[in-house]
C-alpha cells in the first residue's frame, strides 16, 4: 500500500516543520506545508493530499474558511484540525466547515500519527470528550423545528450501519457489534455516503441523527 499523503498547515514555522518532520519519520508522505489559509487552499488543490492537518488561527483566511474551501473542492481530501484551542465553539465551527476530526496540540506524536491514519481511513477522530460534544450538538439541532425529512433510501444493512455511526462508533466497533467484517462496514459506509451525497462520517452522523437513527 502507498503511504498516506499529508499536508501540514500552521502559521508557526517551528511547529509546522516539526510536525511535518515527525510524520515523515513515521512513514507518511508529507507533500507540502502551508503557512496560511490562502496558501493551504492553493497548494491543496495542486498536491491533493489524503489528509490536511489544519490549524485554526491562520490570519485573514482562517482555518475554518480554508477547511470549507478544501473539502468543497476536494471531496476525497480529509481535514483533521490540529489546534491549540479546545473551545467548543471552535470545534463545532470546524466540523460544520467539513473537518473530519479535531485534535488539540497537546496530543503526542503517536496519538497524532494514529489520528492521521484513522482520518485517512474515514473515521471521525476527536480529542477525548469532543466527539460527544459534536454528537450532542447534532442531536440538539435535530430536535429543532424543521429538521425532519424523508427517511433515506438505504438497504436494511446500510441503515443498521448508519445507526451505529450516529452513536459515534468506529468502523471496527460497528463490525464487532453487527458481527460483520471491517471491510463490509467500510463498503456500506461508502455506499451510503454516495447515495446521500455526503463527504465524510461526521456529516453522515449528523444526517443520521437528524433523521432519528441514533436511537434503537
Amino acid at each position: 500500500m502507498s503511504a498516506i499523503s499529508v499536508m501540514v498547515v500552521d502559521d508557526h514555522p517551528i511547529w509546522r516543520d516539526g510536525v511535518a518532520r515527525d510524520l515523515g519519520e513515521q512513514g507518511f508522505e508529507v507533500l507540502a506545508t502551508a503557512p496560511d489559509g490562502d496558501a493551504a487552499i492553493r497548494i491543496a488543490k495542486t498536491v491533493r493530499p489524503d489528509v490536511v492537518l489544519m490549524d485554526m488561527n491562520l490570519g485573514e483566511t482562517s482555518g475554518v474558511d480554508a477547511t470549507r474551501a478544501i473539502t468543497g473542492a476536494l471531496p476525497e481530501t480529509k481535514v483533521l484540525v490540529l489546534s491549540a484551542s479546545g473551545e467548543h465553539e471552535d470545534v463545532l465551527e470546524a466540523v460544520k466547515a467539513g473537518a473530519s476530526g479535531y485534535l488539540v496540540k497537546s496530543a503526542s506524536s503517536a496519538e497524532l500519527a494514529e489520528a492521521v491514519r484513522r482520518t485517512a481511513a474515514g473515521d471521525p477522530v476527536f480529542t477525548a470528550g469532543l466527539a460527544g460534544l459534536v454528537l450532542g450538538e447534532y442531536r440538539r439541532m435535530a430536535d429543532a423545528p424543521g429538521t425532519s425529512g424523508e427517511p433515506p433510501r438505504l438497504t436494511e444493512r446500510e441503515t443498521d450501519v448508519l445507526r451505529q455511526v450516529a452513536k459515534g462508533l468506529t468502523a471496527r466497533q460497528i463490525a464487532e457489534k453487527l458481527v460483520i467484517s471491517h471491510r463490509t462496514v467500510e463498503n456500506h459506509v461508502q455506499s451510503t455516503l454516495r447515495k446521500l451525497q455526503l463527504h465524510n462520517r461526521v456529516e453522515l452522523a449528523r444526517y443520521a441523527i437528524e433523521h432519528g437513527l441514533d436511537t434503537d
